[in-house]
């Protein structure tokens, strides 16, 4: 669909703009074929130049989303031995719109024996009065593989955050890996405190789930040496993975604090 039918094909109404769009992902001989790759909505699927065995895909948005009322859903399987990367075009930004109603955004990944997926997307804004229920669910099987990067930005330049709850749930062979919430904004206990942010507007986090790690993860590391210029921390976990979790006082330094983590701890 091109991006002006789809666009037309998603005429906010006021109740929001209810959309899913799905990515599937084969294995073909040596190479990894997308046999279903429907866009909906806020979003537009377009193929990216494979590399190797990995078939690439990235999300283009087509009109302002999420905003309050919207209900979105984005849903990815690696089917077995497939490998899939998938990126956004640009940051996702969370507005109030016609509503004072929350909006959500559901992720639900997959990835079945002996298959990959890095889940890349740009950060998600929080913007001023908008309200977003985030939540990302991903089931893996016993040997599949995950590289996944979260990024959260709380408010634009000169402004504060909106209301902003995200979760992640991570199963590997049915059994939990991680199960984490955060809550930030207005309402949210402590969520500026030393406990939470710390007075940082940039957060995000890295996690790899690879079988490899099954014969001895890295150990806890810290990275950055001043805390109100930014820290990463890497810290292994059941399952086998590792999680890399930054503060930043912003975008660029967040992203530089987590791909440093990723190169120098695996």
């Amino acid at each position: 669909m091109s991006l002006i039918s789809q666009a037309a094909s998603a005429r906010r109404t006021a109740r929001g703009v209810h959309a899913t769009a799905r990515i599937r992902a084969i294995s073909v001989g040596e190479a990894t074929a997308l046999p279903v790759l429907a866009g909906a909505g806020p979003f537009d699927l377009r193929r990216s130049r494979p590399h190797g065995s990995q078939a690439r895909v990235c999300i283009l948005g087509v009109m302002s989303a999420p905003l309050g009322g919207d209900r979105l859903r984005i849903e990815a399987a690696a089917e077995p031995g497939a490998h899939l990367h998938v990126t956004t075009a640009a940051a996702t930004i969370a507005l109030r719109g016609p509503t004072t109603g929350h909006a959500t955004y559901d992720v639900h990944l997959s990835v079945a024996e002996q298959a990959s997926l890095h889940w890349l997307p740009e950060p998600l804004i929080s913007a001023a009065r908008s309200n977003l229920r985030q939540s990302c669910t991903i089931d893996l099987a016993a040997d599949a593989r995950l590289v996944l990067r979260e990024e959260q930005v709380l408010g634009r330049a000169g402004e504060p955050p909106g209301r902003l709850t995200t979760r992640l749930t991570v199963r590997r062979d049915g059994r939990p890996v991680l199960d984490q919430q955060n809550m930030y904004g207005p309402d949210a206990p402590g969520w500026d405190g030393p406990a939470v942010v710390a007075g940082h507007r940039a957060a995000g986090q890295i996690l790899i789930v690879d079988p490899a790690y099954d014969k001895g993860p890295p150990g806890v590391r810290l990275f950055g040496d001043d805390p109100a210029d930014g820290q990463a921390v890497l810290t292994p976990l059941a399952g086998p993975a590792i999680l890399i979790t930054a503060l930043a006082p912003n975008t660029l330094r967040l992203r530089h604090l987590l791909d440093t983590a990723d190169s120098l701890g695996r």
